[in-house]
């Protein structure tokens, strides 16, 4: 068998028993068209390398791999596991490593080289604490030259949203600070099994230079207390963190600002001065 005679998603899905399990936020996306619309997105992947999350039957999978991607794979749904081999032993050679863990307990730097691409349906109740994970690794740039990860619409602003509109939020800063991010595409509910109550989105993010030299953890920090009271001004919400609002005025931010209207670069060089 090949990655050209395997049998329809629809139909290794109904031979393994794999009905979406909502506990592993698992949706499942089966049209192959679209699929390798998503493969695109990062760019040309012939011969590099993909690290996948939550593959499941293996859709994207299938399509990274026709792309000419070589792919590692983290997979905790052990029913997935035996579909994920036949895709493997299809691809032929070492084209397709899978691990079974949880992706959250996985050091995904160790599995990969540099210029790895990450591209993933990424399960909707793990995917905010991989990315942040993700972006905030201490050497930059980082392994990974590009992520290409599916979120829920709302989420997908949030990473793309600019100062003062009403989806800028901590996400916004901690993506925006190290990365350029832009939706790449939208998803339609339908296109999912089954089909989730909400849109979907791609998002598409690179590493760029950071704008300040901040300890991630820092901005981690800062970000919590301004956005965790988003409604009050900065003089108010930053009044637990030792010399948050200090390090704000420095960039010229008033006392009485709010969280959301703040740029991204002063979040950055006020979380810098707090090293």
């Amino acid at each position: 068998m090949s990655l050209d005679t395997l049998p329809p998603l629809r139909e290794v899905i109904a031979a393994h028993g794999l009905a979406a399990k909502k506990s592993l936020g698992q949706n499942f996306l089966l049209d192959a068209n679209l699929l390798d619309r998503i493969a695109r997105v990062p760019g040309p992947l012939a011969g590099t390398h993909v690290y996948e999350v939550g593959p499941g039957p293996g859709g994207l999978t299938r399509a990274l791999l026709r792309a000419g991607a070589n792919v590692t794979a983290v997979e905790r749904d052990d029913r997935a596991l035996p579909v994920l081999a036949e895709l493997a032993a299809a691809a032929g050679g070492d084209r397709l490593r899978v691990i079974a863990g949880d992706a959250l307990e996985v050091d995904a730097a160790s599995l990969c080289s540099a210029g790895t691409h990450i591209v993933a349906n990424l399960p909707y109740n793990i995917g905010t604490a991989l990315l942040t994970r993700w972006l905030a690794v201490d050497v930059w740039p980082p392994f990974w030259v590009s992520l290409t990860l599916m979120f829920q619409k709302e989420v997908a602003e949030r990473l793309v949203a600019k100062p003062g509109s009403s989806a800028f939020g901590r996400l916004s800063v901690l993506a925006q600070w190290r990365c350029s991010a832009e939706i790449a595409l939208l998803v339609s509910p339908k296109a999912f099994v089954p089909s989730p109550k909400v849109s979907s989105a791609v998002v598409l993010l690179r590493p760029t230079a950071a704008m300040s030299a901040a300890r991630p953890e820092r901005l981690a920090a800062l970000t919590a207390a301004g956005f965790g009271q988003r409604r009050k001004m900065l003089r108010s919400s930053l009044k637990g963190l030792p010399g948050a609002l200090e390090a704000m005025e420095a960039q010229g931010i008033a006392a009485e600002a709010r969280a959301e209207t703040v740029p991204v670069m002063a979040w950055a060089a006020a979380a810098a001065l707090l090293d």
